[in-house]
């Protein structure tokens, strides 16, 4: 993927996210704040902003740490750290190349899995959007070690993804506004792990070339 490939993802993403937001709201009324689909809307709009004032031949390390940079600074609550770190982290371990193959895109997921961890000091289980984040990561890694594709290891990624938020329902959340709730919890989906699905989903339709 080169960096005009990587900001079709972040478009993408930003497509999907504000058209979601209603339903990331109520998923975040429920057990949060209310606000989670307004502010990823709201930051992924800034990063679609900010790329827009980037050159054309700006690399894939560039449009990530440009839009991480982005998300920070447009959105409030849990959810603008985590995302604009895991861009900025997938970014930073890009460094400067002009075209990444899907074994440093693989690199990549990790560091910006490591930044939402050490940054949320959350592990699966917690029912934040690790527990979509990190299995989507392995599968993405494995696919790849397999010697899939770019497609076919997006969407492994998309699939476990999918299935880790589902996981989120019946549990206790321990992260966050929600685990104020205690068993309370119980029952709902995670907002930040639809929102990854989200993201998940758009650089499966950037490798398939449907955007």
């Amino acid at each position: 993927m080169n960096g005009n490939e990587f900001a079709a993802w972040i478009r993408r993403a930003a497509e999907l996210v504000t058209a979601d937001a209603q339903r990331l709201t109520a998923l975040d009324a429920a057990i949060g704040d209310g606000d989670h689909g307004l502010n990823m809307a709201r930051g992924f709009g800034a990063a679609v902003a900010a790329l827009d004032a980037l050159p054309e031949d700006a690399t894939p390390g560039t449009v990530l740490t440009t839009a991480g940079r982005a998300i920070v600074s447009k959105t409030g609550g849990a959810s603008g750290p985590l995302y604009g770190t895991a861009l900025r982290r997938a970014g930073k371990a890009l460094g400067d190349v002009a075209d990444v193959d899907v074994t440093g895109l693989a690199g990549a997921l990790q560091a910006a899995l490591d930044g939402v961890r050490e940054l949320g000091r959350a592990v699966e289980g917690d029912k934040t959007m690790v527990d979509a984040l990190a299995p989507a990561v392995a599968a993405f890694e494995a696919s790849v070690a397999d010697g899939d594709a770019l497609a076919e290891a997006a969407q492994a990624a998309v699939d476990a993804g999918e299935a880790g938020m589902e996981l989120t329902v019946p549990m206790e959340a321990r992260k966050g506004r929600a685990s104020y709730l205690g068993p309370r919890s119980i029952g709902h989906l995670d907002p930040g792990a639809a929102s990854t699905v989200l993201v998940l989903l758009a650089l499966l339709d950037v490798a398939r070339a449907e955007v």
